[in-house]
């Protein structure tokens, strides 16, 4: 078996095997034996490396090795940028775990929700907690759960936790933390912040640095169509329609744009749904669903969605509005083309975005033909 030299557990390599996964990956590689010796990891992980199991995995197995103490205590911590993240690590914790003899406490904590569940569930305490930083002080001001037994901190996405505004958040969490710890670090990008936290988060750190991205991976074929703004939505259809595909992730920069173009795409008799962060936790939530059981054929979203979401057998994206990070675009283009399977990701283009989309292709290094389609050609005198 693959796996088998990483050092896992029989239980945790039948759940590999159940999920179909075939050789580890080069950040599992890399992060799985040193996470079981306790050592501290420090990972550059794109979006699609496996990293949730490069984590989960030797967690799992250590946590496993001896029963939980009495009291409102976590064990493991996963720290995640979003409540979409938080929902599909939980997840992948629990799927990972399902054969493991004594069953782990495990759960999922974000906000948009209320609060009082998960004060409830958390009585007693959890072998894990995935979390986003916000609702967890909460849960810590009401004193339902506390850190000071932490064993193992993991912050995944970490460049997107600092992105989205949650350093002092994730400051105060640290301060709460035992000294003595281990820590495992996930980070897409490495801005001077994410140096800096490391530095304060991380002793001797085993460092997996991995800069393949998925821009330059030869299942996603890359695309940029020149097409006047007005006309975007008209294009969309069209080319969802003769390229027959199933579903497709579209990428716009407002929340207004979700429901606006969503709403232009049923009435052109597609099934949209709109996907943005003034929704509440449950109707995103369902919007997710439906579109990953295929009873949605578009998801019209913002950002919120560009990384942590995993969905299978994903067709295309479109950046319907190109996103205003470079480094964005790869974690939107990264929804399609995932676990061996082809992609396409469409980007727009217009007069007013060729330059923004050029400084696009020069950081990531791409050069790719601007495209006009027959009938949606961009007026030359705009």
């Amino acid at each position: 078996m693959p796996f088998s030299p990483l050092g896992l557990s029989e239980p945790l390599l039948r759940a590999v095997v159940a999920r179909g996964y075939g050789a580890p990956t080069p950040v599992q590689t890399g992060a799985i034996p040193a996470a079981l010796a306790g050592r501290d990891v420090w990972a550059s992980a794109q979006t699609g490396s496996g990293k949730t199991a490069a984590f989960a995995l030797p967690i799992l197995q250590r946590l496993s090795a001896r029963p939980r103490g009495q009291g409102r205590f976590v064990r493991a911590l996963v720290l995640v940028p979003t409540r979409e993240l938080a929902g599909q690590v939980g997840e992948s914790f629990r799927l990972y775990g399902r054969w493991l003899p004594d069953p782990l406490k495990i759960l999922t904590v974000y906000g948009g929700v209320s609060i009082n569940p998960q004060m409830i569930a958390l009585g007693g305490g959890a072998d894990i907690l995935i979390a986003t930083p916000g609702r967890l002080l909460d849960l810590m001001s009401h004193n339902a759960v506390s850190l000071a037994e932490v064993e193992t901190l993991v912050l995944d996405e970490a460049d997107r936790l600092l992105d989205l505004g949650f350093a002092h958040e994730v400051g105060r969490l640290l301060a709460a933390l035992p000294a003595r710890r281990q820590s495992l670090l996930f980070s897409a990008t490495f801005p001077p912040a994410i140096f800096e936290l490391a530095a304060k988060l991380l002793q001797d750190p085993v460092r997996i640095d991995l800069p393949a991205a998925p821009a330059t991976a030869p299942d996603i074929l890359q695309r940029a169509i020149e097409v006047d703004p007005g006309r975007r939505t008209q294009l969309l259809r069209h080319l969802i329609e003769t390229l027959n595909w199933p579903r497709v992730l579209v990428f716009v920069a407002t929340t207004y744009a979700t429901e606006h173009v969503a709403e232009k795409l049923r009435r052109a008799g597609l099934a949209a749904a709109a996907m943005n962060g003034d929704l509440s936790q449950g109707a995103r939530t369902q919007a997710l669903a439906d579109f990953k059981a295929s009873k949605t054929r578009v998801l019209v979203a913002t950002d919120l969605a560009a990384r942590g979401l995993d969905i299978a057998l994903l067709p295309a994206v479109v950046n319907y509005d190109l996103p205003r990070s470079a480094t964005d675009y790869i974690h939107r283009i990264g929804r399609t083309g995932r676990a061996g399977e082809s992609g396409t990701a469409v980007s727009f283009i217009s007069a007013e975005t060729h330059a923004h989309f050029r400084l696009i292709e020069k950081r990531h290094r791409l050069s790719l033909p601007r495209e006009q389609i027959a009938g949606f050609e961009p007026d030359p005198v705009g």
